[in-house]
């Protein structure tokens, strides 16, 4: 499976005797570990024996010493493998380095501590037993048959990349099937190998320096932003940054740092990075820098270096890193990483439907021209790179075909580690199981080809059901290239060229699998893959149109398949909808399907009154039994509060709206909000109406229905008020509201 060193060649003169090892003969032969072997070594015998008895029927036992001359599998170094002829030492060997030697009734698999033994064996199981790992339940161990020689072999391999983590949730809760694929951050039992010491670079200044340890007392540790110091102490400093120039943020981020690898010995690097936001400090003195430099990169790389030199001192093997991301991708002019500093360049910007070095693609050009220069200057750079749809996990995207070079373009300029993210909080994405089979594998080997790899799993997993599922995967990706269509890693499905067309040939091809499929697994599987199709039919509903409310006849047109969507989300374990909206919060996705497919009877106004209640007195005073005075102001609800003045404002807030109700006759009548974001209570005409109440991240963008019968009067002015919660990021009323009415 894997493309390694060849050091002696499998090929045998012709007509010349076989020296190498029939694995379908092995009856007599016994695994041989060392009486010191450790954790991963025992294990990675016992992986052995349990496959090789699964192939051949032949149960090979273990042993700890040596009982007869030949006809031994040598797994991990031991006094015997160094004395046979396949013998080889270690010395000198990588933690994942490994050798595979096979000769004439021997064979020896080693490598170095504490993981290089362990992956030695699962590349001898995919490449000369053809054990293909898949999924966490899903091995595919073919049988060996009546004849299978291998050898005479002698093979070397050092993986070209340090740090590998295909970031799927698959993969992230199934630490065994992570050692299987070779995904070195996840494992941290010592038989799967540990884990690599290198951890992911990732946003870490607001544990290092908290804003509500020292934002009251020192705001001047934080960003200055138009003229003021912004601790953020209520968003515990999500929000902003910390002033790169003061020497005491200097001086509280180095001591931490320091305790934190005393703390950790064997750990390889720390995060010293920025906070996801662009509010980086543009005081006198980090403005200066950053405009000599060209780049908010300046007086960030100048504060990382000063720590990175302060850590070398007591820990000189290990690397400081720092997110170049966003604001901070940009080198500097100038200054220069230290040789103990680590830059991990992300590719947030990027086009994920062509392949990153692609010339033509004009999203990425200058990530291109970055990485180039961080190249140049540092011998350390690590990638962060994006690899789903963000704002819809199951939705159709085509970016298969990008994987493999860019991977391979990352290696090719030197990376030292790639971190892939992807569908990382949730199981369950659209061909999570495919992708996640593809990206490890080719970290692991960037020689693969990407396509083959998809044929494979397809085939294996699929089997007889895989012609149209792969029918499917061209239409979706030659669709896309058509188009010529460019898009970062968040978009609603026209954004990746999914259209009616698409929809349908999408149902009708995995309506072909399921008959296809030969039995109640292949059948599940197919049925689990099946949910991006679905989810691309029910596109009218997830984006829905500047009024943030669908047709009701489309609505009431796409229930049967909602309903069908929703039961395999459910029997699938399918948690996240996105990276930010959970599955669970949404009941039946939480959509008000009822009130949206009935009958819009009235949009309410777009301006409301509005009156911020930051100490959350208002109830207890009864502000939602009195007329609004000059304390409300007038506020859109076509938009949030922060863009209209309260940026940054958490907390609670109340509307209020006088309506003229008309006369209506139905069964139920309904208040439906286009989005409020977070959670609300209703009033109308002084009376408690209802509420929306559930996970704040779940809630804040999608539509939600209040019954409302028999509350509303028609006929006259009905005064509606609402109490809006927010508790981060943006907030309020920020779609249309509308009176439906069912019958």
């Amino acid at each position: 499976m894997t493309t390694i060193l060849l050091i002696a060649t499998m090929c045998l003169a012709v007509g010349a005797t076989p020296q190498g090892v029939d694995l379908a003969a092995m009856q007599g032969w016994d695994i041989v570990v060392a009486q010191d072997a450790i954790p991963s070594e025992v294990y990675a015998a016992e992986e052995f024996q349990r496959m090789f008895a699964e192939a051949s029927g032949v149960k090979l036992p273990i042993v700890r010493t040596i009982q007869t001359r030949g006809r031994h599998l040598f797994i991990g170094v031991s006094p015997g493998m160094k004395a046979s002829a396949a013998g080889f030492d270690v010395s000198g060997f990588g933690p994942e380095d490994l050798r595979i030697v096979i000769k004439q009734d021997v064979i020896a698999v080693a490598g170095g501590r504490p993981r290089g033994t362990l992956y030695g064996v699962y590349t001898f199981l995919e490449d000369y037993v053809g054990v293909r790992f898949l999924t966490h339940d899903h091995v595919h161990v073919p049988p060996l048959g009546r004849w299978r020689i291998v050898g005479p072999v002698d093979r070397f391999y050092h993986p070209p990349l340090a740090f590998r983590w295909s970031f799927y949730a698959e993969t992230n809760r199934h630490p065994a099937f992570a050692a299987r694929n070779r995904t070195n951050t996840v494992p941290t039992e010592a038989r799967l190998g540990g884990k690599t010491g290198l951890e992911n670079i990732n946003h870490t200044f607001r544990f290092l320096v908290p804003s509500k340890e020292f934002g009251e007392k020192h705001p001047e540790y934080f960003a200055l932003i138009d003229g003021k110091r912004f601790p953020d102490v209520a968003g515990g400093g999500l929000h902003t940054e910390l002033c790169l120039t003061n020497p005491d943020v200097l001086r509280i981020v180095t001591e931490r740092v320091l305790a934190a690898l005393r703390a950790h010995p064997g750990q390889e690097n720390i995060s010293v990075s920025q906070n996801d936001n662009s509010a980086y400090c543009r005081c006198p003195r980090c403005a200066a820098i950053d405009e000599r430099e060209g780049t908010p990169m300046g007086s960030l790389l100048t504060f990382v270096n000063a720590v990175a030199d302060e850590v070398a001192k007591e820990f000189p093997d290990v690397l400081v890193g720092t997110l170049a991301y966003s604001y901070s991708r940009k080198p500097p002019k100038t200054v220069r990483p230290r040789p103990n500093v680590q830059i991990h360049l992300c590719s947030g910007e990027c086009c994920i439907l062509h392949p990153i070095d692609d010339p033509d693609c004009p999203m990425n050009t200058n990530f291109c021209r970055d990485m180039t220069e961080w190249g140049s200057m540092c011998k350390n750079v690590s990638i962060w790179n994006y690899n789903t749809n963000f704002a819809a996990y199951l939705l159709p995207c085509p970016n298969l075909r990008v994987i493999e070079p860019n991977i391979r373009y990352f290696v090719d300029n030197n990376a030292m580690g790639v971190f892939m993210q992807a569908v990382w909080n949730g199981q369950g994405g659209e061909f999570s199981d495919l992708r996640n089979y593809i990206i490890a594998n080719l970290l692991w080997d960037p020689n693969r080809s990407g396509e083959a790899l998809l044929d494979e799993f397809l085939r294996l997993h699929y089997r007889r059901s895989a012609p149209p599922i792969r029918r499917y995967i061209n239409l979706v990706h030659d669709n896309a290239q058509r188009l010529g269509l460019h898009r970062a890693c968040s978009g609603c499905a026209v954004d990746f060229g999914i259209d009616d067309r698409i929809v349908k040939a999408g149902l009708a091809a995995f309506d072909e699998a399921l008959e296809l499929a030969d039995d109640k697994l292949v059948r599940a599987r197919v049925e689990k893959a099946s949910m991006c199709a679905y989810r691309a039919a029910l596109e009218p509903i997830f984006a829905l149109g500047d009024d943030a409310l669908a047709d009701p006849d489309v609505i009431a047109k796409t229930a049967p398949t909602l309903n069908r969507f929703i039961a395999l989300c459910e029997r699938f374990g399918v948690e996240r909808l996105s990276e930010g909206k959970a599955f669970k919060a949404f009941g039946a996705l939480g959509l008000p399907v009822e009130a949206l497919a009935g009958r819009r009877v009235l949009q309410l106004p777009k301006t409301w009154r509005f009156k911020i209640d930051p100490k959350n007195v208002g109830q207890e005073q009864g502000w939602y039994r009195q007329a609004s005075d000059e304390s409300w102001r007038p506020l859109s609800v076509h938009q949030t509060w922060e863009s209209q003045g309260y940026d940054r404002y958490d907390g609670y807030a109340w509307y209020s709206v006088d309506v003229d109700v008309p006369q209506v006759t139905a069964k139920t009548i309904w208040l439906l909000f286009g989005a409020v974001d977070e959670t609300f209570d209703l009033w109308i005409d002084g009376e408690p109406a209802g509420q929306s109440k559930g996970d704040p991240t779940a809630l804040w963008d999608r539509p939600v229905a209040v019954d409302v019968t028999g509350k509303l009067t028609p006929g006259r002015k009905n005064r509606v008020t609402v109490r809006v919660h927010d508790s981060e990021y943006a907030g309020g009323i920020w779609k249309p509201v509308w009176i439906t009415a069912t019958d």
